[in-house]
């Protein structure tokens, strides 16, 4: 079933399926007990990232540009979990693998765009690492809440406008053969793969989205670190050298967590051609296991984030006892 639409300007036929069909797995039995995992992975990274998120909005000693470029990757997972999990749970499990056209592009837009924010986020999240250790002195003055909230501002703006364009350059191509998605999702690659007119734009654009928004952030977050153990390499060990380094050990544990299996998913597929479910697999776990391990690093591995979570746990047990004793005297008096 397909929606016809004529360009008289250019004589051209643009064929537009109402539906598109995401295949999945290819000939796996018991494939659905992946997306019961998956499905378990959501629910982890909903929980971790709302606790942080409500750790950082609790704890005034978080309220810090730090912590809201910190309070923004959390987010940033749960939106973008949120865009994707529940509609793959949907697809297999509850078999509704038929999507529409307009559904699908938005589920598209959603989906990069929230990635698109976790990669410029690490890539905040290292320049705030790199004034800290090597501008201690003006740091306070150079990264403050407003300066934080109007990279954040931008990087949305940014991100908003491109991925604008890629979904809206998909209204180009014509679709006059198959419909079916070789993907979890309504991924960019397999929906212009499988148009049968001029789809070089899209390629480019493709290619513009990887180097730009995955490559290049990466490139940065390396020059960053790679200043900031020069600077390292000229101070001799002492508490402030080590203090440095566990700074920067949670954020480099995300970077790798998020940049590596991207990177190996695409030289892989360069080098050699992936199986349609290798490729699924390799993509499904890059785009959600980093938002699910993310707060659970950041909780385990960051000093100040365990010091806050202690004194509210504190705080509340202190407001526990206190109002306990505020109703025993009550009772007594009565």
């Amino acid at each position: 079933m397909s929606s016809i639409q004529s360009d008289s300007s250019a004589n051209v036929t643009f064929v537009r399926p109402a539906t598109f069909f995401i295949n999945g797995f290819f000939n796996i039995p018991h494939a659905k007990y992946y997306y019961v995992f998956l499905s378990l992975v959501y629910v982890v990274t909903v929980l971790g990232n709302s606790f942080i998120m409500c750790i950082i909005y609790l704890s005034h000693r978080l309220h810090t540009a730090k912590y809201i470029a910190v309070f923004h990757l959390a987010l940033s997972d749960l939106c973008g979990s949120s865009a994707l999990i529940p509609k793959v749970i949907d697809t297999f499990l509850f078999e509704h693998q038929d999507i529409s056209y307009e559904a699908c592009l938005i589920y598209m837009f959603f989906v990069y765009h929230f990635m698109n924010l976790q990669s410029l986020t690490l890539l905040v999240l290292a320049y705030d690492r790199l004034v800290a250790i090597c501008f201690p002195l003006r740091y306070h003055a150079i990264v403050t809440k407003p300066a934080m909230f109007l990279i954040i501002g931008v990087m949305w703006i940014f991100s908003l406008t491109f991925f604008s364009v890629l979904v809206g350059l998909v209204n180009r191509l014509s679709f006059c053969g198959s419909y079916v998605l070789d993907s979890y999702f309504c991924d960019h690659g397999p929906i212009y793969r499988i148009a049968c007119n001029d789809n070089s734009m899209n390629i480019l654009l493709g290619k513009i989205c990887f180097s730009l928004l995955i490559f290049t952030p990466l490139i940065l977050i390396f020059i960053s670190y790679f200043c900031i153990a020069l600077l390292l390499s000229k101070v001799p060990n002492g508490v402030d050298h080590i203090k440095a380094i566990k700074t920067c050990t949670s954020h480099l544990m995300l970077v790798a967590i998020f940049y590596i299996p991207i990177l190996s998913n695409n030289i892989a597929s360069i080098i050699t051609p992936l199986h349609p479910n290798a490729r699924i697999i390799n993509n499904s776990l890059t785009q959600t296991m980093p938002p699910m391990l993310n707060p659970i690093i950041y909780t385990l591995k960051t000093e100040e984030v365990m010091q806050s979570i202690k004194h509210l746990y504190k705080r509340r047990k202190v407001n526990t006892t206190t109002e306990t004793r505020v109703k025993c005297s009550r009772r007594i008096e009565k």
